[in-house]
C-alpha cells in the first residue's frame, strides 16, 4: 500500500490591482513598483494575482471570483469626482484605474475577503467607503520612488487597534503622498488608527473597519512594500493579512 499524501496548504490567492505600466511616465519604474507588491505577497507565502485597467472582463471575473484577498497598491490620484468634488489639487487620474478597483472592491466585500491598501489603496478604501479627500498637503511628497532619498515622518499609531499590535506604536515610515485624510474625511464605519502630523494639521495614517465581526480590512498611507525606507515590523502586516 501506498503512504496516504496529504495535501500542502493552498497558497491563498491575493488580487493585487495596481497602476498599468503601459500607462506611465516611466514603464520600467512602474514595472519595478508593481513588483514589489507581489514579492511581499510571495514572502509571506501567498499567490498573487497582479491586475491592472487592461485586464479584459473575463480576466477581471476570474480573478475576483478565485480571490482569498485584495490588495489595492499605490498610484495615481483617485478622481475626485468619485467623493463628489470638482479637482482642487489632484493631479494625475486614471478613471480606468478606478474602475477596476471600484469592481474589485464591490467583489472583496460581497465575498467579505480581508483587504489592505497602500497609499493611494488607503485612499481608496476610505473613498469607497463614503469618505472624502484633502487633495493636496503641502511637503509630503519627497522625491519619486528611484529618484532619490524617500521623505520620511513619524507615525503614531493608536494602542489597542489591529494596526499598533501588528507594529507597534512609534514609527518612522516612508511618505510619497501628496494628499491625505483628515479626521473629517473619514468615511463612515472607519477607523483612524495611525496619524502622522502634516502642514494640513494631524492626517489619518492608519484605517480599519470599526466594528467587533474581526473583518481584516487595513490601509496605510506609507509604503511598507518597500523594504529600504520602512521599519522590518510592517513584515508583520504582510503576514498578518496572508494569514
Amino acid at each position: 500500500g501506498g503512504i496516504a499524501m496529504t495535501d500542502a496548504p493552498r497558497r491563498p490567492r491575493i488580487v493585487i490591482t495596481v497602476a498599468d505600466p503601459l500607462a506611465q511616465a516611466e514603464p520600467s519604474i512602474a514595472l519595478q513598483k508593481n513588483a514589489l507588491y507581489a514579492e511581499a505577497m510571495l514572502r509571506h507565502g501567498a499567490d498573487p494575482v497582479v491586475l491592472d485597467a487592461s485586464a479584459y472582463v473575463a480576466e477581471r471575473a476570474s480573478a475576483f471570483d478565485s480571490m482569498a484577498g485584495l490588495l489595492l497598491s499605490g498610484g495615481a490620484d483617485l478622481d475626485p469626482a468619485l467623493y463628489g468634488e470638482a479637482r482642487s489639487g489632484a493631479r494625475d487620474i486614471e478613471p480606468d484605474r478606478d474602475a477596476l478597483e471600484a469592481e474589485a472592491w464591490s467583489a472583496a466585500v460581497a465575498r467579505s475577503v480581508p483587504i489592505l491598501g497602500l497609499c493611494r489603496g488607503l485612499q481608496a478604501i476610505n473613498v469607497f467607503s463614503g469618505g472624502t479627500l484633502l487633495q493636496h498637503v503641502d511637503g509630503h511628497l519627497g522625491a519619486g520612488w528611484g529618484h532619490g532619498p524617500a521623505a520620511t515622518h513619524a507615525l503614531r499609531v493608536a494602542p489597542g487597534s489591529m494596526l499598533g499590535g501588528l507594529v507597534g506604536e512609534a514609527l518612522e515610515v516612508n511618505s510619497y503622498h501628496h494628499q491625505g485624510i483628515r479626521a473629517s474625511d473619514l468615511a463612515p464605519g472607519l477607523v483612524a488608527t495611525a496619524w502622522a502630523d502634516s502642514s494640513a494639521g494631524p492626517l489619518v495614517e492608519g484605517i480599519e473597519a470599526d466594528g467587533d465581526d474581526g473583518r481584516f480590512l487595513i490601509g496605510v498611507q506609507c509604503h511598507p512594500e518597500r523594504t529600504d525606507t520602512t521599519p522590518a515590523a510592517f513584515e508583520r502586516l504582510f503576514a498578518a493579512f496572508v494569514e
